[in-house]
């Protein structure tokens, strides 16, 4: 069986679903459009680029990407079935292309389609649309599938650096962020926060890191792995669980959370699960002092990329 996944894989999460198929015996590729880079081959090439973004509204770049999809494609010949994530970075044209290198053409979708658009490919490109957005999934008629847990699940720790993490970009959830960091100093809280960004966002509270350097997977799993709970801040709008909630369930720790839909799913459980109020959020100092309660092994399976992979693709 041949199955191909096309992404931009910027965080390396995708990646994971190919090692997934390859484990199953499944000859799986992956076409990471993040990794291809495309070089002028003159000065005049580069300027001739410029006029036509400016212009024209057209980028040799994109065109270039776009054909280096199609190229692999034809290099690889005809697929069982092809994934592409993140489908809104690719026009209707190439998808139509692309689908003819397969009889079962797939799109999923981790982000609100308020941010990313989809409504020009929803006339039947697609044989199959996940969305991981529960709002998207009752308004359009997706499927519905999580995020999902990429990591080996890890044995519970005693001992941490600090009792609460995250990393984000600053944006309208700093004034979250700031205000749970002055509610742990209060409760002599430890934490580790990060904002990453270019600049240093104005209004910054004093004790909340600042980065203008990409925190690596391998940097993030040590601060994960260092904390006794993780934070999890989601944007407006957003409807769909980050991989900050799967992560934990691999970690095995508990969550503080503005994400009201996690109570949805089979592994919620409040003992582990803190939902807080993303305009008022306010924290339950009583949620440190419990242990973690392990979630039941099937529980656990429904929510691992072995197990998206086989709903997404039909294996089982």
């Amino acid at each position: 069986m041949k199955i191909t996944l096309i992404s931009f894989d910027y965080w390396n999460y995708d990646q994971h679903i190919v090692k997934a198929l390859q484990k199953k015996g499944i000859e799986a590729t992956h076409i990471d459009i993040s990794k291809f880079k495309y070089k002028y081959r003159s000065v005049f090439e580069k300027l001739k680029n410029f006029v036509l973004k400016t212009f024209f509204n057209k980028n040799i770049k994109k065109i270039k990407r776009l054909e280096y999809i199609t190229n692999t494609l034809e290099s690889l010949g005809k697929q069982d079935a092809i994934l592409v994530i993140r489908p809104d970075l690719i026009p209707l044209a190439v998808h139509t292309k692309i689908k003819t290198f397969t009889n079962q053409y797939i799109a999923y979708i981790y982000d609100s389609c308020v941010r990313f658009p989809v409504d020009h490919l929803l006339n039947g490109v697609f044989d199959s649309i996940y969305s991981f957005d529960l709002k998207d999934v009752e308004k359009y008629g997706f499927k519905h599938i999580t995020n999902f847990i990429y990591l080996e699940k890890q044995p519970i720790k005693t001992e941490y650096k600090y009792d609460a993490f995250i990393v984000l970009s600053p944006d309208e959830r700093l004034t979250q962020l700031n205000s749970i960091a002055q509610q742990f100093d209060a409760l002599n809280i430890s934490y580790k926060f990060v904002t990453v960004s270019s600049r240093k966002p104005v209004g910054l509270y004093k004790n909340i890191e600042h980065t203008s350097t990409e925190i690596k997977a391998d940097e993030l799993k040590e601060h994960l792995d260092n904390s006794r709970i993780i934070l999890d801040l989601v944007r407006d709008g957003h409807n769909g669980l980050s991989f900050r909630i799967f992560e934990a369930l691999a970690y095995q720790k508990k969550i503080i959370t503005t994400n009201a839909s996690v109570k949805n799913y089979a592994f919620y459980n409040p003992n582990n699960i803190m939902v807080i109020d993303s305009k008022n959020p306010k924290i339950d100092a009583s949620f440190f002092n419990t242990p973690y309660q392990v979630l039941p092994e099937d529980i656990y399976h429904e929510f691992t990329v072995d197990n998206f992979t086989d709903t997404v693709f039909k294996l089982k």
